[in-house]
């Protein structure tokens, strides 16, 4: 079948792109759209040409399949395409809807008129993945838009409606009624007025005071740009149109995205790219998956995760039902969810209107009877087997038959969960972040006996709640938390060798999460890992455990709830302070333990805190808990605070190299304090290493 047609009205060629979904130009699309115009070219009747899309894009851009494969430069690359329907001595229209972005955009400024519906959407967004526009369009938009539209548009990535554009040399037209019919209406008026094409390329990029602007730019972006190059090389390449030639622009755009696609920031950006669309690829339960309908859902819990999790929910329009034990929790839970909504108010993101017709899909209860017709209902109670227990086994009584019980537990066994129930098939795990509301990972539990319309329905459900879903399998912890086991060891380990909380996690924010572990202790509640720790040690009794945190909490420092953590806070000011206290307490613990303190450099914190959660990521995947390694990344950069830019501590290690890695955690194995066994390599991991292999 093609991914084009061809088809004559009167004197106008018609080549309509036809590659669903988004008519992406990969080298199939690319070719045939060169042999459609030298059809047209060739026609003796035809006078001019109109290029569509079919369905809901005109093109929405290069073909994300060929994305790191040799295809993507497969002749005809993007660049002669585009050189070839801006050189055709007929007039071409782009008649644009939907989708017009990337390279999409590329090939309808290389046309020589563009029409487009009011609700177009137009874009440039190369640089969210790290890269540039490279068929052209630092170069074209300019002249088109101008030089201060065009930058804004090109450095941010930002979607405008073709409406927006309308008076610009971006657009001619805009046709409110069927486009087609128009773009070949516009065709013949140009043929009959004998209008020539009209290059962009010819335009001159004007500017009252084009120094001083391109200064202004410059400033401005390296002051937000933070660790990512492209938006100052974006800004380099529109200075090109601005200060050269067409043709040495071109050849600057084309330098520059070439070392933009070397770069492990844009690297990283791809790699979350694919990354997030490859998570929700389950092999053995593919698309046509049946899936159970979920038109309202029920929440046991109003505290800080429950209602985070109702709003989730209500947001996206799907009624709930709030279950509490006792009125006045559930009238605390109501309270601080619509507190939630008012800052969003305050914001002007949200109007009291839409706070109200929010609230009124939720139905607060304190009977177990009352969410008996829920579709799923999620718990979100106290992380305490005992707690849960009691919960399913009432959920087991009461839900009806085909309801989906899912519980938000963040380290429990699922499995032990789903056996209080005689229906271990309905149960699901998903584990929300604090806050619910805000954080997009959901990390979904798949149980033994989990059944595969399960898992797709809440898979399918998180989409509609907005959330980046990652499968994984049963263990303490899961994916994130087991990792995060690992990650505290370390960092308390590191306390009690010579480091400080402050020098932990400067360290960790200059390799660029957004806190360090001892602050986000703090933010979470000290208390909650405690409470894990202790279950740990009865479990695990063979493990070495740091006993540093636990006297930090025994001191009542849970963390800015209480005003004391790790660091000292003022009453309703969130900034940590040093804590001489603390610090003493980290001192007289390490000569407690016999331990003489050392200087620890950043990189070794760094290092050791990163590949520790390396290690286990791999015996993760050796395990099948995790399906692949972007899942893992996944989870961490959406979860965790792991530096984008990074690409996730997985992709992190390719960089690197894994037999650099395996050869830094060999070197800290030499030291004797703590667990030296900890870095042994997984199998898999020193597997890879030897081979010059990559997780990815």
């Amino acid at each position: 079948m093609g991914v084009t047609t061809y088809e004559k009205h009167g004197k106008v060629a018609v080549i309509t792109m036809d590659s669903p979904p988004v008519n992406g130009l990969g080298q199939p699309l690319r070719a045939a759209l060169l042999k459609a115009l030298d059809k047209a070219l060739t026609a003796r009747g035809v006078k001019a040409i109109v290029l569509i899309g079919s369905g809901n894009a005109f093109s929405a851009g290069a073909d994300i399949r060929e994305f790191n494969t040799p295809k993507a430069y497969a002749p005809p690359n993007l660049l002669t395409l585009v050189g070839a329907y801006e050189a055709s001595p007929k007039p071409v229209v782009a008649a644009i809807h939907g989708s017009c972005m990337g390279g999409g955009l590329e090939l309808a400024l290389a046309c020589h008129y563009r029409v487009a519906r009011p609700d177009a959407q137009i874009a440039l967004p190369e640089v969210k993945l790290g890269l540039l526009p490279g068929a052209g369009g630092t170069q074209r938009l300019p002249r088109a838009l101008g030089l201060e539209a065009a930058l804004n548009m090109i450095v941010s990535g930002s979607v405008v409606p073709a409406k927006a554009l309308a008076g610009t040399g971006a657009l001619d037209d805009l046709i409110e009624g069927d486009l087609r019919e128009g773009a070949i209406g516009f065709a013949t008026r140009l043929i009959k007025e004998k209008r020539p094409p009209k290059r962009v390329r010819d335009l001159e990029v004007k500017h009252a005071n084009l120094e001083g602007f391109l200064m202004f730019a410059r400033n401005t972006v390296e002051s937000v740009a933070g660790p990512w190059p492209a938006p100052r090389k974006c800004v380099e390449a529109v200075t090109a149109a601005a200060t050269t030639p067409f043709e040495a622009g071109m050849v600057t755009e084309r330098r520059l995205f070439n070392e933009l696609m070397l770069t492990p920031e844009s690297k990283a950006l791809r790699h979350i790219f694919f990354g997030e669309r490859a998570a929700a690829k389950i092999p053995d339960v593919p698309d046509s998956t049946p899936t159970r309908p979920v038109a309202r859902a029920a929440v046991i819990g109003a505290g800080t995760m429950g209602g985070g999790i109702t709003m989730n929910f209500i947001n996206a329009g799907i009624p709930v039902t709030l279950l509490e034990m006792k009125q006045e929790a559930l009238d605390r839970g109501l309270d601080t969810i619509r507190k939630n909504y008012g800052g969003a108010v305050k914001k002007g993101r949200m109007k009291e209107a839409d706070v109200e017709s929010r609230m009124q899909l939720i139905t607060p209860v304190l009977d177990y009877a009352a969410i008996a017709q829920a579709d799923i209902v999620i718990e979100a109670v106290f992380e305490e087997m005992g707690v849960k227990q009691a919960v399913f086994e009432k959920l087991d009584a009461v839900m009806k038959s085909g309801a989906i019980l899912a519980s938000n537990t963040s380290t429990l066994d699922l499995d032990r969960i789903a056996a209080f129930t005689k229906r271990p098939g309905d149960v699901i795990g998903t584990h929300f972040f604090s806050p619910a509301n805000v954080m997009r990972l959901l990390e979904v539990v798949r149980g033994e006996k989990t059944a595969p319309d399960v898992l797709a329905t809440v898979m399918q459900l998180a989409k509609k709640i907005r959330k980046i879903a990652v499968v994984s399998g049963v263990c303490d912890g899961f994916i994130g938390n087991r990792m995060l086991e690992q990650m505290g060891r370390q960092t308390l380990f590191l306390l009690e060798e010579g480091a400080l909380p402050k020098q932990v996690d400067a360290a960790m924010e200059k390799f660029g999460f957004a806190m360090g572990p001892f602050r986000v202790g703090d933010l979470a509640g000290n208390d909650i890992g405690w409470a894990i720790r202790k279950r740990r040690y009865v479990e695990k009794p063979l493990v070495t455990y740091s006993r540093i945190a636990d006297r930090l909490c025994e001191q009542g420092r849970f963390g800015q709830k209480t005003g004391a953590g790790w660091y000292d806070y003022k009453p309703g000011d969130r900034t940590a302070r040093p804590s001489a206290a603390v610090e003493q307490m980290i001192v007289e613990y390490s000569k407690e333990i016999g331990l003489k303190r050392r200087a620890i450099s950043d990189e070794e914190i760094v290092d050791r805190i990163v590949y520790a959660l390396v290690n286990e990521g791999a015996k993760i995947l050796e395990e099948g808990i995790a399906l692949r390694a972007s899942d893992i990344d996944m989870v961490y950069l959406n979860g965790y605070g792991f530096p984008p830019h990074r690409g996730g501590p997985m992709l992190y290690a390719d960089t690197v190299g894994l037999d650099v890695v395996v050869r830094r955690m060999k070197q800290f194995a030499r030291n004797q304090h703590g667990d030296p066994a900890a870095w042994e390599p997984a199998r898999s991991l020193a597997k890879l290493a030897a081979a010059g292999k990559t997780f990815s």
